[in-house]
């Protein structure tokens, strides 16, 4: 598996995503948005998993977005804040409501332990490729051509210190939410010692 081999939907409502992503999140969460789904993409297609690209694209373009200032909420999660601009965006892409649910679920579940790929493929590679992409975690199940040329092509431009200070405040203000926990968890050990920042 090479980056060229990996499929990136080219359909109006992927390209309105990226351009969304473009347009609210910095350099650095571009980069990880982007890298998250090229993660995503290449375990599903390395480990024969069926999976809907365009779904599982837009929901990557938006997965973090509820950490940006414009779409951060002072009540709920980051990642069902994240959901709902999600909901939003796929009515807007003239999603019928089941696929709008759909790209919100996927969202909000990156952020969960654990996701069953029988019951929610998108939300179990977003979930596995997220959590490669932050904390460093299986990167053994990527071949190591794949990895240089992903981190080459979207470099990590510092998300390491940018996701912790995002996480740590989101569990401040937050302390019930999964940020919390992982503030409580040492976030910011598991992203120092992550093998993609090397």
């Amino acid at each position: 598996m090479r980056l060229a081999d990996i499929v990136v939907p080219d359909s109006p409502a992927a390209r309105g995503a990226l351009e969304v992503a473009t347009a609210y999140c910095s350099p650095a969460l571009l980069n990880h948005s982007v890298r998250a789904y090229l993660w995503a993409a290449a375990y599903g297609a390395m480990n024969d998993i069926a999976f809907d690209a365009e779904l599982l694209y837009v929901a990557s373009m938006m997965h973090d977005i509820g950490l940006v200032a414009e779409f951060d909420s002072h009540t709920v999660p980051f990642e069902e804040a994240g959901g709902h601009v999600a909901w939003v965006f796929a009515a807007g892409a003239g999603w019928p409501v089941e696929r709008r649910v759909r790209a919100s679920e996927v969202v909000v579940r990156h952020m969960w332990d654990k996701v069953d790929p029988e019951q929610d493929p998108e939300g179990y590679l977003l979930e596995l490729s997220t959590a490669l992409d932050i904390s460093g975690r299986r990167p053994e199940d990527f071949p190591p051509e794949l990895r240089a040329e992903v981190l080459e092509r979207y470099p990590r431009l510092g998300i390491g210190p940018y996701f912790t200070m995002c996480v740590l405040e989101q569990g401040a203000r937050k302390p019930d939410s999964q940020a919390g926990r992982l503030a409580r968890a040492g976030i910011a050990e598991l992203m120092a010692n992550n093998p993609l920042e090397g």
